[in-house]
């Protein structure tokens, strides 16, 4: 790091002195998940009443920022918004862990992915040096995932940004840098502005599709699609590049396609599931905010009723 970063030695071996090995950090990393989510279940953790309602009021807090920033951008407020939602509750939950710990737990002790956490350990202390933070203060996820973004140490080197020309970039409690880092990680993605995100298919008798649930790769079209009894119901070109994906429901599948933008969200998390929430959480939170002329903000829909709503036509978002 010393040679690399051009950090002194001497200040390297100090932070380092200080790091404090938590076994408990291995077991929550090697521990297997009891048991895999289905969507239904997995919306059921992130489309509540009350995540939709406080990131209704999170908007009408930070209005002013998240127009300037979104227009800016041409990322819309609400997928800004529902990021911080399943992040981190709007910044209200963003781990008790130090980082300092966690990484160097994980960079020393924890094999499999050693030289990983090795490199995201050196971000850090490079991130720290370079921003003037306390390292041995920043706390964050056990795997060493900080501030409302839950960026790791690397991710805010790269994509943290200064949103109000202040001079420095703040992601821990800079409403402007988090949400002017959380579109322009979304832009560096591919984020397309005015695009559309996911749109539902309507399956023919007969059809004779394949799915494979964990592709979050860009590799069919909607013609393709079609050819094969899969109807997009969307009015983009049907040379346009889309993903199908699975979204099971309690009494059965249905079925979308995420367009580009909803490969963006896959970067930010390497999950359909988690796309498929946020996308949803951010329609909901700008209905449930502008509802429109002559409409009145629907109830939270349960597994059963988004499972039937699943099978209505939608456009494309």
């Amino acid at each position: 790091m010393a040679r690399h970063d051009g950090l002194r030695r001497r200040t390297v071996l100090k932070v380092l002195t200080h790091a404090r090995a938590q076994p408990q950090i291995i077991d929550k990393i090697t521990r297997p998940a009891e048991r895999v989510l289905e969507w239904w279940q997995y919306r059921q953790i992130f489309l509540t009443d009350r995540r939709i309602s406080e990131g209704v009021a999170f908007w009408e807090e930070h209005r002013d920022s998240l127009e300037r920033i979104s227009s800016e951008a041409g990322v819309p407020p609400q997928y800004i918004i529902a990021i911080l939602g399943a992040e981190t509750y709007y910044g209200r939950i963003t781990g008790s862990y130090r980082v300092l710990d966690a990484l160097a737990t994980l960079a020393f002790d924890y094999p499999p992915r050693s030289r990983y956490f090795r490199g995201e350990l050196e971000r850090f202390l490079v991130m720290t040096h370079k921003e003037k933070i306390d390292p041995l203060s920043v706390k964050g996820s056990y795997a060493g995932a900080m501030g409302p973004l839950q960026f790791m140490p690397s991710a805010y080197l790269k994509y943290g940004v200064d949103g109000n020309d202040d001079g420095q970039r703040d992601l821990f409690t800079d409403w402007d840098d988090i949400f002017a880092s959380v579109a322009h990680y979304l832009r560096e993605c591919g984020w397309e502005a005015g695009g559309p995100v996911v749109a539902d298919v309507r399956i023919d008798p007969g059809a004779t599709f394949q799915i494979d649930p964990s592709n979050l790769k860009l590799d069919e079209t909607i013609d393709g699609l079609n050819a094969q009894g899969v109807r997009v119901e969307s009015a983009a070109p049907g040379n346009t590049p889309v993903v199908l994906l699975l979204a099971q429901q309690q009494d059965g599948p249905t079925y979308r396609v995420g367009f580009n933008n909803f490969h963006a969200l896959t970067r930010y998390n390497h999950s359909a599931l988690y796309a498929m929430a946020v996308d949803e959480l951010a329609e909901a939170i700008a209905l449930r905010l502008n509802p429109g002329p002559g409409t009145t903000p629907a109830p939270t829909p349960t597994a059963k009723t988004a499972g039937n709503a699943d099978r209505t036509k939608r456009s494309a978002r």
